[in-house]
C-alpha cells in the first residue's frame, strides 16, 4: 500500500522553514529508515507545496502520524495537509500492479 501526504506551505515558507528544517529532515530520514517514507520533497519554483510518499501495510497511518508530529506542521511552516491512500498500479514498486 502507498499513501500520499500533501503539504501546503505558508507564503513565507523559504524563510520560516529555516529554524525547523533540521528537525523536519531528521524526522523524515528516521521515517525512511523505518521503511515508511519512500520519497519526500518540495514542489514548485519557488516551492508552494510538499509531497511525501509513504509505503507499507500502514502507509496511511504512518503519513498521518508523520504530519501530526512534524515540526513544519506544529510551527506553522505548513498551513494545511492531507493524507490520502494511493493505489499504485504501474512500476516496479506498485502495490497492485496491473499490466495490459
Amino acid at each position: 500500500m502507498h499513501a500520499v501526504l500533501e503539504y501546503t506551505y505558508a507564503d513565507n515558507y523559504l524563510e520560516s522553514r529555516e529554524q525547523h528544517r533540521a528537525d523536519h529532515l531528521r524526522a523524515g530520514w528516521e521515517s525512511a529508515e523505518r521503511g515508511e517514507l519512500l520519497l519526500g520533497g518540495a514542489v514548485g519554483e519557488p516551492p508552494f507545496k510538499g509531497l511525501l510518499i509513504f509505503t507499507g501495510e500502514n502507509a496511511l497511518d504512518a503519513a498521518k502520524a508523520f504530519a501530526s508530529a512534524d515540526p513544519y506542521v506544529i510551527n506553522g511552516v505548513v498551513t494545511s495537509w492531507t493524507a490520502s491512500p494511493w493505489t499504485t498500479v504501474i512500476g516496479d514498486e506498485a502495490a497492485t500492479p496491473l499490466r495490459p
